[in-house]
């Protein structure tokens, strides 16, 4: 209205020069007038219908949400299974042992979902198991390094351990994985079987602890053989045993250009083509070898120093970590399967899980070639369980061998005592027994989804990220040693690092690599005197300790004592990087103490021998100067026994008793003074 009363105005002032109202004007006041009458009479107005309309109308398509593809819950009760087996895996073993209580499950009426990897399932859930009728979770759980969970159950050990769910009505069974040298042996069983109870779940029946030292199949036979009975007693439920097929995967001949088949990538097609960080353990870096050198310096045995480019990888280590190596089967093997079977190895092939439930779709990359297969991704050198021997009996024309593999398959004496012979002792592979058994003839699918998955090998890294920042080494000695049956078998991983000598006429090599963090650290300061313990390729660690602290020194600042023991056989075959520890003594950082097992005929000295000599001084690092001390090599001998020679040094030394010397060294194992990096 403003507006209107300010154009009129202007109009008025126009005076006698124009016409009292222009056009402008007009359309204004006209547009008022308009809009007045609307305002007084039609506003209120309800607005007109149309007609109903009697033919087909347009909707919106209501989209449902699609079900959470980690919800295990939502999947048993859409599928009808009522048992789900978890498994906490580091080198495949517990999500094998996972897969056959899936199948055997079936034998025994019942259905059970697909191996679950808790990594990749909402755990959370596990309170609502109770929803389901008859339900039972078991869980195959190994324990890892020093009391670990395994990488892809850490996240679900976390949970468990700090929530309080309530599980109540939730019926579980635990089958814990470990091996008894290690101190902490089971751990992971031991917790899930204990805090399952505690946050109100029912045991089935007792927990069963597999030894890996021992006969973890046989651990592992035991205590299935109880399991199932007790579930069926459990759940009031009659044994009828089934027959039923224990294929898991159903064969396809796929028809793709070459570019779409797997070549050894690990997760991604092509990742070795369009390499992309970040890298780990599922896509992992192709490092370039730039230095390969033999160690020792007679002998019959062979030692190998590897220098790996990371350079542009945006890969980070500290002293004490681990690289992993994605090794490749021996070529010859590969070959005898193709030959055995009468198979083409490069068919193309992709084995294609019969569960649409699961979240694995393929026992390893797929669409592949045999191949491609039996060379990157089967472990086709191990010694094969149970299990398989009862699938191989199934493909066995001769009426012995298949009694042989039935009665080695079979939970009798008799069966146990003829499998610890004549596969583990005599140490004969899945191949070694197509040869051993010429009627046995399964189909190469079969073979393949029967063996287990290749499995990254660790090494300590021997070298130091602050003198060696774009490069990673490696120390590891040749494995190959001749059998009872008189086949030569050789390591699969360091065979495959022998053939990778970077020559002045060959392309370069490259390896497959990622780092795992470790908590074998140097101490924060460099002034706090170190104990290292570490006979032959234990010492790769401390390579990288020593180069890290003779640069500290080197650029002027204090380091405190850093002291070595090292053992080999003889001084002037297989001591590795003397030149390099003699500098680092040379330059007075290093205080080395060897000791030569075969240099007297008469006498043989070991490492810890020498540490029973030093004992007063050790007992003056660790308990006056709170010192550290690190141990690498050998858990089964060696490691254990430094245990004990360290137990008895504070003993004697620190005026205490054995129990009270056992509480310190376990105090110092708490406080990461005292370090193990040993393997089996």
């Amino acid at each position: 209205m403003a507006a209107a009363a300010q154009a009129a105005a202007e109009a008025v002032a126009a005076g006698t020069n124009g016409p009292m109202f222009g056009v402008l004007d007009i359309v204004l006041l006209a547009g008022m007038a308009g809009f007045g009458i609307y305002w007084v009479y039609f506003r209120g107005s309800p607005k007109a219908q149309p007609p109903p309309n009697k033919g087909y109308t347009m909707q919106p398509t209501l989209i449902a949400p699609k079900a959470n593809e980690n919800s295990f819950i939502t999947k048993m009760k859409a599928s009808g299974k009522n048992i789900v087996v978890f498994y906490g895996s580091q080198t495949g073993t517990a999500e094998e042992f996972a897969l056959r209580l899936v199948k055997e499950a079936a034998r025994y009426g019942m259905k059970a979902l697909y191996p679950a990897d808790p990594e990749e399932c909402e755990m959370e859930e596990l309170s609502k198991l109770s929803e389901i009728n008859n339900s039972l979770v078991i869980f195959c759980m190994a324990t890892y390094g020093e009391g670990d969970p395994t990488d892809n159950a850490s996240a679900f050990y976390e949970w468990l351990k700090t929530e309080e769910p309530d599980l109540t009505g939730v019926n579980y069974a635990v089958f814990g994985l470990g091996n008894k040298t290690y101190e902490h042996f089971n751990s992971m069983g031991k917790f899930f079987d204990k805090r399952l109870e505690e946050l109100g779940a029912t045991r089935v029946v007792e927990a069963g602890v597999g030894d890996d030292d021992g006969n973890m199949e046989e651990d592992f036979l035991t205590w299935k053989d109880s399991l199932w009975p007790a579930v069926l007693d459990f759940f009031g439920l009659e044994m009828n045993l089934q027959e039923i097929s224990m294929r898991q995967y159903r064969l396809e001949t796929p028809d793709v250009p070459p570019e779409k088949l797997f070549t050894g990538e690990i997760a991604r097609l092509r990742a070795y083509q369009t390499q992309r960080p970040p890298f780990d353990a599922k896509n992992p870096f192709l490092a370039q070898v730039t230095a390969w050198r033999e160690l020792h310096r007679g002998g019959e045995r062979s030692c190998m120093h590897i220098e790996l480019d990371i350079a542009n990888s945006k890969l980070r280590y500290d002293a004490g970590d681990h690289v992993a190596v994605y090794p490749v089967n021996d070529p010859v093997l590969v070959n005898r399967f193709g030959e055995l079977l009468s198979v083409d190895l490069d068919t193309p092939i992709s084995l294609v899980n019969i569960d649409d439930q699961s979240t694995k779709k393929h026992p390893f990359p797929c669409p592949s070639t045999y191949r491609t297969a039996l060379s990157h991704y089967l472990d086709i050198t191990s010694n094969p369980r149970t299990h398989v021997l009862k699938e191989l009996a199934e493909h066995t024309a001769n009426f012995e061998e298949k009694q042989k593999l039935l009665m080695m398959a079979s939970s009798s004496l008799e069966g146990k005592e003829l499998y610890q012979q004549w596969v583990l002792q005599d140490n004969r592979s899945l191949l070694h027994i197509l040869e051993d058994l010429s009627s046995c003839k399964p189909s190469l699918d079969l073979v393949c989804e029967l063996l287990t998955r290749l499995q990254s090998r660790y090494y300590s890294i021997s070298s130091s990220s602050k003198l060696h920042p774009e490069s990673v080494h490696i120390t590891a000695v040749l494995l190959k040693y001749t059998t009872p049956t008189g086949r030569i078998n050789k390591g699969v991983a360091t065979t495959w690092l022998a053939s990778k000598k970077p020559e002045a006429d060959q392309t370069t090599h490259q390896i497959p690599i990622f780092i795992r963090k470790s908590q074998f650290r140097l101490p924060a300061r460099h002034q706090t005197p170190i104990i290292m313990i570490g006979p032959g390729t234990g010492v790769a660690p401390f390579r990288g300790f020593v180069q890290e602290r003779l640069k500290v020194k080197r650029e002027g600042k204090p380091v405190g004592d850093t002291v070595l023991f090292f053992g080999c056989r003889k001084k002037s075959e297989d001591f590795l990087y003397e030149e390099e520890f003699q500098e680092s003594i040379d330059e007075g950082l290093l205080t080395l103490h060897t000791a030569f097992s075969r240099e007297q005929p008469d006498k043989k000295v070991y490492v810890t021998h020498l540490l029973k000599d030093h004992g007063e001084y050790i007992w003056r690092i660790l308990g006056e100067e709170n010192g550290h001390l690190y141990v690498c090599g050998d858990a089964r001998n060696m490691a254990r026994d430094v245990h004990d020679i360290i137990i008895e040094t504070c003993s004697k030394y620190g005026q205490m008793s054995s129990s009270e010397a056992q509480a310190f060294v376990k105090k110092l194992e708490t406080q990461r003074r005292y370090s193990a990096d040993v393997w089996s």
